[in-house]
C-alpha cells in the first residue's frame, strides 16, 4: 500500500536529487548538441570565486533569514499569546491573521508590487498621514530598499502560519501550572518566562528550523517582484540558481549552485538543532 507513495517519492524527489549531483560536476546545458562533459569541480570553484553575482545572492539570502527568522517567530509568539485569550471574538483575530497564509503566495506578491510603486497605496498613505511632509521612495527599484520592502511582506504572509503553531504549543500546557503559579504570586511575566516559555521549547525549534527552511528558500516573491534586481540587491541563491540552469541554459553550473544551497541549509539546520536541544 505503500507503493504508490513511494514510487512518486523516488521519481519527484529522490531522482531529481542524484540528477542534481551528477549534473553539478559537468558542464551540462538545458539545450545543447554537444554531450556534457565531466568538469570536476570547476562549477562549485566558479561560483565562490568567478561570479560576484552568486555571493551576494548568498550575502542578500543571508540577511534576508538573519531579519525574517527572529521577527516572524517573535510576531508570531505575540499573535498566539494574544490569540489564545478566553475572549469574545477571538476566533476572528485568529481567520484574519491566517488568511495571508491561504492565499497564493503570487497574488500576494502581485498586490504588494502595486502598494509599492511610486503612486501605490503604501506612499499614498506616508503622504497623508504626514501631510506631504515625507515622501515615499520607489521602495521595489531603489538597491536600498527593495530587499526590506521584500523582508516586510514575506513577514506579514508567513506570520500566521508560525502563529498557529505556536498557538498549538499554547493549547498544550496544563492550565494547572498557570494556577498553580497565582497561587505563588507569578505576575503576567513571571508566568511567561517560568511556565509558557518552558512549555514551548518544543514548538520553539519547530517554528525556528521551518522559519530557516522557508527563508532561505526564497524564489517566488524575487521572482514576481524584482527579478533579482536593482543590481542583484534581491537576488537569492535559489532565485540565481534557477537563472542559471534554465533562463540562461546553464544546466550543470545551476545544479551546482543547488547542491551548494542544498549543504548551506543542512549546516545551519544541523547548528540550530544543536543549540537548541535539551541540556541535562
Amino acid at each position: 500500500m505503500a507503493a504508490p507513495a513511494a514510487i512518486l517519492l523516488g521519481l519527484f524527489l529522490i531522482v531529481p536529487v542524484l540528477l542534481a549531483f551528477g549534473l553539478s560536476f559537468t558542464n551540462a546545458r538545458l539545450i545543447s548538441p554537444n554531450p556534457p562533459r565531466f568538469v570536476g569541480l570547476d562549477n562549485f570553484i566558479r561560483a565562490f570565486t568567478q561570479d560576484p553575482v552568486f555571493l551576494r545572492s548568498v550575502l542578500n539570502t543571508f540577511l534576508f533569514a538573519i531579519v525574517v527568522v527572529p521577527v516572524q517567530a517573535g510576531l508570531g509568539l505575540l499573535l498566539a499569546v494574544l490569540v489564545n485569550q478566553k475572549l469574545r471574538g477571538v476566533t476572528f483575530f485568529r481567520i484574519v491573521y491566517f488568511i495571508p497564509v491561504v492565499t497564493s503566495i503570487v497574488v500576494v506578491s502581485i498586490l504588494w508590487k502595486f502598494m509599492y510603486q511610486p503612486t501605490g497605496l503604501i506612499n499614498s498613505f506616508i503622504d497623508t498621514m504626514t501631510f506631504g511632509v515625507l515622501q515615499g521612495a520607489d521602495w521595489l527599484n531603489n538597491p536600498r530598499t527593495a530587499l526590506p520592502a521584500i523582508i516586510v511582506l514575506s513577514i506579514w504572509q508567513a506570520v500566521g502560519f508560525h502563529m498557529l503553531i505556536w498557538l498549538s504549543g499554547l493549547q498544550t500546557i496544563p492550565g494547572e501550572l498557570y494556577e498553580a503559579a497565582r497561587m505563588d504570586g507569578a505576575d503576567a511575566w513571571a508566568q511567561f518566562k517560568n511556565v509558557t516559555w518552558p512549555g514551548l521549547r518544543s514548538t520553539m525549534i519547530f517554528v525556528l528550523v521551518t522559519i530557516t527552511i522557508s527563508a532561505l528558500g526564497l524564489f517566488v516573491q524575487i521572482d514576481v517582484m524584482t527579478q533579482g534586481g536593482p543590481q542583484n540587491s534581491t537576488t537569492t541563491i535559489v532565485y540565481h540558481a534557477v537563472r542559471k540552469g534554465y533562463r540562461e541554459q546553464e544546466t550543470g553550473y545551476g545544479a551546482a549552485i543547488s547542491l551548494i544551497f542544498f549543504v548551506l541549509v543542512l549546516v545551519i539546520a544541523l547548528v540550530q538543532r544543536f543549540v537548541t536541544r535539551e541540556k541535562d
